[in-house]
């Protein structure tokens, strides 16, 4: 069964050489591409669950809503849906506005498309945070200089009443860079199990993507 994507962005050049990247693979189907957030979301509006697509590319600098405002509004309502990010910008206010608004990756649009192709398998098959190498090492130099201005009081079990044992044991595997499936092997528990403790450390944190996940963690020194 192919992964069905779309992407929005306002450009036609852009919209056109994504095309040509996704068409170079037989398991990816395009299911739309939207001039801006309004007319992706309006596009979404008029599909049934089983043909809308499964990872939503956005721009950031679109008009009338931008990919930013698409990602807070859709977010919600598609919560099954992976949006990732695909911008030419790279500056550390736009990263993390992206994450906070729920993003599954952030990616520039210089991606060949094997790059994108293993974003997209990389976010709905194992639950990674896919992101342009520069964008990872911003990312990271980022939350380095955050956790340096965390107060070092800031206690290490503030997660103790609101998670399991065992909801614990698998955040923990998260953080480190295990996938689902080999967080299953790792606890002797099935793929399925992981996921849903996952769905649920997500809703107690009031998270909405393992970005999200580790700029808490890395935040506040979670297991550390």
């Amino acid at each position: 069964m192919n992964i069905r994507v779309a992407f929005a962005d306002d450009k036609a050049i852009n919209r056109q050489t994504f095309h040509q990247k996704i068409q170079s693979f037989d398991d990816l189907e395009l299911v739309f591409m939207a001039i801006n957030g309004h007319d992706c979301i309006e596009q979404l509006k008029g599909l049934p669950i089983f043909k809308q697509p499964q990872i939503i590319f956005v721009d950031l600098e679109m008009p009338g809503m931008n990919g930013i405002q698409t990602i807070q509004i859709a977010k919600p309502l598609y919560s099954h849906i992976h949006f990732i990010v695909l911008t030419v910008f790279d500056d550390d206010e736009k990263i993390f506005e992206a994450i906070q608004s729920g993003a599954s990756g952030y990616l520039l649009k210089d991606e060949n498309a094997i790059g994108l192709h293993n974003a997209i398998t990389g976010a709905l098959l194992n639950g990674s945070a896919p992101m342009s190498p520069a964008i990872a090492r911003k990312a990271f130099d980022l939350l380095g200089k955050a956790t340096m201005m965390v107060n070092d009081k800031q206690p290490h079990n503030q997660i103790s009443s609101l998670l399991s044992e065992r909801e614990k044991e698998i955040l923990e595997l998260t953080i480190h860079g295990l996938d689902a499936k080999r967080i299953a092997e790792t606890l002797s528990i099935s793929t399925l199990t992981v996921r849903k403790h996952i769905a649920n450390v997500y809703k107690k944190l009031q998270v909405n993507s393992k970005a999200q996940i580790m700029t808490l963690a890395h935040q506040y020194r979670w297991f550390e």
